[in-house]
């Protein structure tokens, strides 16, 4: 389980980059995907950091 909690940030983080990938190889009709995609990278970053500092 902790090796799990230890890359769920980068999981998030990955998933925020698919959602980039679906948003830039379709015609964009609004800002949607980015703002998800934004709080995915932003989430997944914190993710990351805050708890491999916890579990560590």
């Amino acid at each position: 389980m902790n090796a799990f909690l230890k890359n769920f940030g980068i999981i998030l983080i990955v998933l925020g980059v698919i959602v980039l990938a679906f948003y830039a190889m379709n015609t964009p009709s609004s800002n949607t995907p980015l703002i998800f995609a934004a709080l995915l990278l932003i989430g997944g970053a914190a993710a990351y950091v805050i708890l491999n500092r916890i579990i560590d």
